[in-house]
């Protein structure tokens, strides 16, 4: 019997037509080094230009209009949250490689079904490395996310991207740039991450498709596949940047254009709940598995119980013991094992992700905003409430 060969290694991030720019540019290393030069390179890109023309037309401070400096949402999106997009390259670089690698060590992956699982890795690379995928993203940006941005997220104030003239509103030079240099790179490098979740989800329900060889009463209460809910926080800071993201956008309409912080309750909420979902929900495709796996173990479990409490009952309270002395007999451990196994089937998790990651994933998008509680709030009162809370 031939022997399967080793999965292929997978990385959402080693691969792809920006990923071969990066390496040409001496923007990256094999496996993504460099980070800070790409960081820098590209945040400036982004920005800088932006600062310069803002300054020649005057829209660098002021009381005017909303001036660069002053516009709380670009500062964020540039020099936060695209920073983070970049930044969280390696964090998933680091987590979600090796925990592929554990559905084999682990056994999980029967070996008949290895040829399938190598195949969900070679599949999902082929799309990760996709240039049609990347130029289809291209054109969204410059189609799609222009219009968007203009008719739906900037201010319809005089602002340091675009004034009034006799016919309406024009863009500024800084406005120009933001329009179809800044915001084009920012949105791309934003749906890049969307498409890698994609491939994220699409190699996860190949696998799911699987028989794999789950554990009912494996301690991590998912049947040992619960490394990936665990490894869900990888995404973490693509969350912390979409709540940068809002958080700069609620804090420019508060600022300067008089709402409140409250009026933006049902916002918040709804990005909290669409980023934990978008992350954890696609993990509830091995809930059909899970449930028959715990459905088993309860089974098969039960029936073990059934016949080793019945010999317990039978030796140690009907027979006394047979003579032996019940202090320190391995029986009464034994008996006690067997429960704790039981308890743990019987705990079993139908999804491999615990209350623990959907609280971190959530946290990761509230923390962006929770500065704008100042705007309703003084820090001193803040302070206070926190502190009567805690004592």
């Amino acid at each position: 019997m031939a022997t399967p060969k080793e999965p292929p290694d997978f990385s959402l991030m080693l691969g792809g037509p920006l990923y071969q720019i990066w390496r040409k540019a001496f923007l990256s290393g094999p496996a993504l080094e460099l980070i800070q030069r790409r960081v820098l390179v590209i945040t400036l890109v982004a920005w800088l230009p932006l600062t310069i023309l803002a300054a020649a037309e005057g829209h660098l401070f002021g009381n005017q209009s909303l001036t660069f400096f002053h516009d709380i949402e670009s500062q964020v999106r540039f020099l936060v949250a695209l920073p983070v997009l970049i930044l969280a390259e390696l964090m998933v670089l680091h987590r979600l490689g090796p925990a592929v690698k554990l559905f084999v060590e682990r056994g999980i992956i029967r070996e008949e079904d290895r040829p399938k699982f190598n195949d969900a890795i070679e599949g999902a690379m082929r799309v990760r490395n996709s240039v049609f995928v990347e130029l289809a993203l291209f054109v969204v940006v410059y189609t799609v996310g222009i219009w968007v941005w203009r008719n739906e997220v900037a201010l319809g104030t005089p602002t340091w991207y675009r004034v009034p003239d006799g016919a309406g509103m024009h863009l500024t030079l800084a406005g120009y740039w933001l329009s179809f240099v800044s915001l084009p790179i920012f949105q791309f490098i934003l749906l890049r991450w969307y498409l890698r979740l994609s491939i994220w989800f699409l190699f996860l329900w190949r696998v799911s498709r699987l028989n794999l060889r789950l554990l009912p009463a494996h301690p991590d209460r998912a049947g040992g596949i619960g490394f990936l809910g665990g490894n869900s926080f990888a995404f973490s800071p693509i969350l912390f940047a979409q709540g940068a993201l809002l958080a700069g956008f609620i804090a420019s309409r508060i600022f300067y254009e008089g709402q409140s912080l409250s009026s933006f309750k049902a916002i918040i909420a709804g990005l909290v709940g669409f980023c934990v979902v978008s992350i954890l929900g696609p993990l509830t495709m091995f809930t059909s598995l899970l449930s028959r796996t715990k459905g088993a173990g309860m089974r098969e479990y039960g029936t073990l119980a059934t016949t080793y409490v019945s010999d317990f009952d039978r030796k140690w309270i009907r027979g006394g013991g047979d003579g032996e002395a019940i202090l320190g007999a391995s029986d009464i451990q034994s008996l006690a094992d067997l429960g704790g196994s039981y308890k743990g089937v019987d705990e079993m998790r139908p999804v491999p992700f615990s209350l623990n990651d959907t609280i971190r994933l959530a946290v990761a998008v509230v923390v962006p905003i929770l500065p704008l509680i100042l705007t309703i709030m003084p820090l001193e009162e803040l302070v206070t409430r926190l502190f009567k809370l805690i004592f």
